[in-house]
């Protein structure tokens, strides 16, 4: 028995004795079958996509930040090992228990700061890169300093651009 069979479809033999056309289609779907005849560039009338292409709802991390995130990703994990080693040794009775869990001590340290460090970092790029507007933002300064320079270089621009035209401005008489 076919999917056609199961879903009260017509089969592919009674559709062809009708004189209908005949559609390929997979066993197992109703998605038609891409044959020789048919192009890349068009679709089948029943075509329907895997899925559907959607906005990331958040923007992606900067890359300092990204950085520290996958560091303290990797010494967390790493710490992780060691006290699961430290553990299952000290059940073994092994001599290489004291060893893991200093091991695992120093791990939670170094693990500690990666998270602090991903946290600093995020905080030092949102602020040097104005993503928080507070007034104490030293983006909102930089920001303003920027702009103060480009009005003065395009005035410093429009004064030359005057002058060239004027010609003998600033003489007192022509000879």
């Amino acid at each position: 028995m076919g999917t056609a069979e199961r879903r009260g479809a017509p089969a592919d033999d009674d559709a062809a004795e009708a004189g209908a056309p005949v559609a390929r289609k997979t066993p197992d779907r109703d998605i038609p079958a891409a044959g020789p005849d048919t192009r890349a560039d068009e679709r089948p009338s029943g075509y329907r996509p895997l899925w559907t292409e959607e906005p990331a709802r958040r923007r992606r991390l900067p890359d300092p930040v990204r950085t520290a995130a996958v560091r303290a990703v990797l010494v967390v994990a790493v710490t992780l090992i060691l006290a699961m080693v430290a553990f299952l040794c000290t059940l073994a009775e092994s001599w290489l228990a004291f060893p893991m869990v200093l091991g695992s001590v120093a791990g939670t340290v170094v693990a500690t700061w990666g998270v602090l460090d991903v946290w600093v970092t995020r905080q030092v790029w949102n602020q040097r890169h104005g993503v928080v507007s507070v007034p104490s933002s030293t983006a909102r300064a930089m920001r303003r300093e920027r702009r103060r320079a480009r009005r003065l270089a395009r005035a410093a621009e429009r004064g030359r651009g005057r002058i060239g035209r004027r010609g003998g401005a600033g003489q007192l008489s022509h000879p």
